[in-house]
């Protein structure tokens, strides 16, 4: 069998392995002009208009950052996803959404750890799920991280499905928002009437994904679901464990919380109670997700660099109660910022626009009525100005709003620079 892997990311390299395991004969199409890590011996096919010459081979498997609309193969087109949901024998949790999926899906591993499970993290979090495939036994639970990219194609759904916020995102890839949402859609499309759907009770666009599954639908946070009161979580009624338990700030990640909590409970039949605390005690946050960093000179700073969107920026300000500087912009994903400047002005905080961006944003501050700055400069130049502009008790958020590309390699290095030059302060 003849496979050619269209795309050779981090995902491309754990499917070019996987094909290569199964006795395929496989090669590597990119549009770069050069691939330097590639393993010797491997047909290549390189550059513009590659994709168009792939017609000759087997099995087309498609990356996450590379558009279908590329591939005009047909049934020939395949992805890690479809084959891991078609070979994995362990039930599979699957999270989706613009916001928290990351923060989701680690905390429902994290209670299901604690309620003693075998559990497998995989996806659009960071561990390709066809290299963890080998490892994974029936009895054992995966929890797959799955962004609208992984679901494009996708022709099978998980178990559980979980559904978070969705709100415009990837426009510079995706044709509109309506196929961003179908391609999110996915993770329910599949679905049996013996599986669970769980969505986001807040947000349209998941309820509008919801209403067509065939599984067992339960919105959250609802008294169908983990909620929190007085307090405290509760499960349908039954009281958990203080809110203090959960180790991250902000009201979304009490949402996010519930979605986990929710989530959590098909998989555990006793000691639900302890688990839930137990787990959401040791999950202390993923790096550049609202990260407390330091402080310094009376001022705290933290990273939310993986804040890419306007409703993740938005999430940050409503945080914090001490005065606020938010630093914002970087390179365009296609949405607007007009809702991310008008909870600056309700929540009095101000900004510190940035990068390509900046200057487009600085304008609708100045429009708004809202206290702005813009810095041209890199991150040490930008957490130098703002350590100019905020009072002692004050917070600093690096939560851009924005795509990193135009400064930076992508938000993690972005987080980085910003966790350096704040320690330099």
């Amino acid at each position: 069998m003849n496979v050619v892997i269209a795309g050779y990311g981090v995902e491309g390299k754990a499917s070019y392995d996987y094909w290569r395991r199964q006795g395929a004969t496989v090669a590597i199409a990119d549009e770069r002009q050069e691939l330097l890590d590639t393993p010797a011996g491997t047909q290549l096919l390189l550059g513009r208009g590659v994709f168009e010459q792939l017609g000759a081979f087997d099995v087309i498997v498609r990356s996450p950052g590379v558009s279908p609309h590329k591939l005009p193969y047909g049934d020939k087109v395949w992805s890690a996803t479809n084959e891991f949901f078609t070979q994995c024998k362990a039930p599979i949790i699957g999270v989706t959404g613009t916001k928290g999926k990351g923060t989701v899906s680690s905390l429902i591993a994290a209670i299901l750890r604690a309620a003693g499970e075998k559990v497998h993290l995989v996806g659009n979090i960071g561990k390709p799920a066809l290299e963890v495939l080998p490892h994974i036994r029936d009895s054992d639970v995966v929890v797959f991280e799955l962004s609208s990219f992984q679901l494009w194609d996708a022709v099978k759904s998980p178990y559980v499905a979980v559904i978070l916020g969705i709100e415009p995102d990837h426009l510079e890839v995706h044709t509109d928002f309506s196929e961003y949402v179908d391609a999110k859609a996915n993770i329910v499309r599949y679905q049996t009437d013996l599986q669970v759907t769980i969505w986001n009770n807040d947000n349209q666009y998941a309820r509008q994904i919801a209403e067509h599954t065939l599984a067992t639908r339960v919105p959250y946070p609802t008294a169908q679901s983990a909620y929190a009161e007085d307090g405290y979580f509760w499960l349908r009624g039954e009281k958990l464990c203080s809110i203090a338990a959960l180790q991250l700030p902000g009201m979304h990640n009490i949402e996010n919380a519930c979605a986990a909590i929710t989530a959590s409970s098909y998989f555990i039949a006793s000691g639900l109670v302890d688990a839930v605390e137990q787990g959401l005690r040791s999950f202390t946050g993923l790096p550049h997700r609202l990260k407390f960093v330091a402080e310094k000179h009376g001022v705290k700073y933290y990273d939310d660099s993986i804040a890419t969107t306007p409703g993740s920026a938005i999430a940050a300000m409503h945080s914090f109660e001490a005065p606020k500087l938010l630093i914002l912009g970087g390179s365009s994903k296609g949405v607007g910022y007009q809702e991310v400047v008008a909870t600056a002005k309700s929540t009095g905080t101000q900004v510190l626009a940035i990068g390509e961006t900046g200057p487009a944003i600085l304008q609708l501050c100045e429009a708004q009525g809202v206290v702005a700055s813009y810095e041209p400069g890199f991150m040490q130049a930008v957490v130098a100005h703002a350590s100019q502009l905020v009072p002692v008790g004050g917070v600093v958020l690096l939560s851009p709003a924005s795509a990193s590309f135009d400064q930076y390699n992508n938000y993690a290095d972005r987080g980085d620079q910003f966790i350096r030059a704040v320690e330099e302060l």
